[in-house]
C-alpha cells in the first residue's frame, strides 16, 4: 500500500476544492519518491468544476513535488520522514481574536477600519443642510 493510499481513501464520490488540493499535494509528494498515482490525479482533475479549480489542483501537485524534492535533498531524510513532515504535518489554527492588529506586528494604520465609508443615518438631514460658512 502506498503512502497516499494509507492517508487518503481512494473510493471517494465527490471532492471539495480544499480536499482536492490536499490530495493533489500529497500525490505530488508521493510521486517524488516513485509512487505514481496518475489515475487518482486525473480523477481529481475531472471532479473540479472550473478551470480555476483545476489550476489550483495542478499548482498543489507541483508544489508537493517541489517541496518533496527540496526536503529530500536537504539531508539524509527517507521518504517516510519527508512524507510525515510535509503531508502529515501538524495543522496550526489561529484564533481570530489573537491576530495582531496595529503596532509593529499588525496591520498598518492605513488599513485599519475608518468611519469615512460608514453610512449616514437614514433620517439624517445634515447632508442636505447648508454649510456653516454660508450662514451669517
Amino acid at each position: 500500500m502506498s503512502l497516499y493510499e494509507r492517508k487518503y481513501d481512494t473510493g471517494w464520490a465527490t471532492l471539495e476544492k480544499d480536499e482536492a488540493t490536499d490530495r493533489a499535494y500529497a500525490i505530488g509528494v508521493a510521486e517524488r519518491f516513485g509512487e505514481y498515482n496518475r489515475e487518482e490525479l486525473e480523477a481529481i482533475y475531472r471532479e473540479m468544476d472550473s478551470a480555476y479549480q483545476r489550476s489550483m489542483v495542478e499548482l498543489a501537485y507541483d508544489e508537493g513535488r517541489n517541496e518533496a524534492k527540496a526536503a529530500a535533498s536537504d539531508g539524509d531524510a527517507d521518504k517516510e520522514t519527508v512524507w510525515n513532515e510535509l503531508v502529515e504535518g501538524e495543522t496550526t489554527y489561529v484564533d481570530p481574536d489573537d491576530v495582531p492588529t496595529g503596532g509593529r506586528d499588525g496591520l498598518p494604520t492605513a488599513l485599519e477600519p475608518t468611519e469615512l465609508l460608514d453610512r449616514q443615518d437614514v433620517d439624517s438631514t445634515e447632508a442636505t443642510s447648508r454649510p456653516d460658512f454660508l450662514d451669517r
